[in-house]
């Protein structure tokens, strides 16, 4: 059961295809030493510091699956600046018996791209407006937090499987708590996550497998063990010391 209501269940690094490990982004620790990880049914997060990989990889993932590297669903296909990384090229993807009925790739960093899109699209006059799906309201006449939110309330139909890029860069701590609501709606309706982030607050969605990306590779770590986690706990049980210690330098 855990295996066929799976729809992703690992992804592979085909190193002996790979060229050189000396050029980007397979340089990268968390691709160097990538052999295989096996996610998690329901929810994967990725998390570390900047730098270490987690958007790359996502990216990567994403591509492989056949989304657009700015983000959308399986049927967008704009490009304002190609600046993906070849390393969708060098996975292989391991899936499950079941194949999902719905799938989208949202990123923050390239979110405003994708919201030009669906107007343009709307423009065209394709029968049905793109932007129904999404809610019914231009997502450029909404804050960004707005729109972001409003994209996955409204366009994740369930049954799918979502890869979202640092979601929490355009939502308050009260929308990341709200998004843990919809995760859970959309995990009940037979969907599958895999979510870049580095909001502690997001990550605590139980049951879920947590990938930590460091200097030296990937590794599973629980929520209270993520630097992200202690970081945050250390700054609010003691404010005041860790704001000497960063002013005093």
């Amino acid at each position: 059961m855990y295996w066929n209501s799976q729809f992703l269940r690992s992804i592979q690094l085909m190193k002996a295809d790979i060229p050189s490990f000396k050029q980007y982004p397979f340089h990268l620790p968390s691709v160097e030493t990538l052999d295989e990880l096996v996610l998690h049914p329901k929810v994967t997060f990725f998390v570390g510091e900047n730098g270490m990989g987690k958007s790359t990889l996502i990216e990567a993932i994403a591509v492989a699956l056949g989304f657009n590297p700015e983000g959308g669903s399986l049927n967008f296909n704009f490009s304002t600046y190609d600046s993906h990384s070849p390393l969708a090229d060098y996975l292989k993807l391991i899936k499950g018996i079941d194949k999902p009925t719905d799938g989208f790739f949202l990123r923050a960093e390239s979110f405003y791209n994708v919201a030009s899109n669906i107007e343009e699209m709307d423009r065209e006059g394709f029968g049905t407006k793109v932007i129904d799906s999404f809610g019914g309201v231009s997502l450029h006449e909404q804050s960004h937090g707005e729109a972001f939110f409003a994209t996955f309330l409204h366009r994740f139909r369930g049954n799918g499987i979502y890869i979202l890029d640092e979601p929490e860069a355009a939502l308050s701590p009260l929308r990341q708590m709200s998004m843990l609501t919809r995760i859970h709606d959309l995990v009940q309706e037979n969907s599958q996550l895999i979510i870049a982030t580095h909001s502690p607050i997001i990550m605590a969605y139980p049951d879920a497998k947590i990938f930590e990306f460091t200097e030296s590779g990937i590794s599973e770590s629980k929520l209270e063990e993520t630097n992200h986690y202690r970081l945050m706990k250390q700054f609010f049980d003691d404010k005041n010391r860790m704001l000497h210690h960063l002013f005093e330098g």
